[in-house]
């Protein structure tokens, strides 16, 4: 098991970062100032947190420390099997690859949505 923590956050977890969710917060801070933590926004989900929120794209993706997470050909025909982009391209990106062998944990608000999904989930729930 790798000790890089690996986070990919959904269209909740983005939109909470906007709205001062603390807990967000702190792995924003994370990821930037701490070896070994990474923060994925997908694309879908990005789209998603943004029309909930106009703004939060643009926010996100200038942080450093974050990394968008663009739709390559697997991603699309993932996403494409599923009603709902924004989770289907979180839970692809938890997926481990040979970068993430351990894949990544999803950070939300809403974890009662990944209930019964094959990915770990870290509840930002305030």
């Amino acid at each position: 098991m790798s000790d890089a923590m690996h986070i990919v956050l959904d269209e909740t977890a983005m939109a909470a970062a906007g709205h001062g969710n603390v807990l967000a917060s702190r792995l924003i801070h994370r990821a930037h100032a701490e070896t070994g933590w990474y923060l994925y926004a997908p694309a879908c989900a990005l789209v998603e947190a943004d029309q909930a929120r106009p703004g939060t794209a643009e926010h996100l993706a200038a942080l450093p420390g974050m990394t968008v997470l663009h739709l390559d050909l697997p991603a699309v025909l993932a996403v494409a099997r599923q009603n709902a982009w924004a989770a289907a391209h979180c839970q692809y990106a938890a997926q481990p690859t040979p970068d993430r062998p351990d894949g990544a944990i999803v950070a939300t608000t809403a974890p009662e949505r990944w209930i019964g999904e094959p990915v770990r989930v870290l509840d930002l729930t305030p």
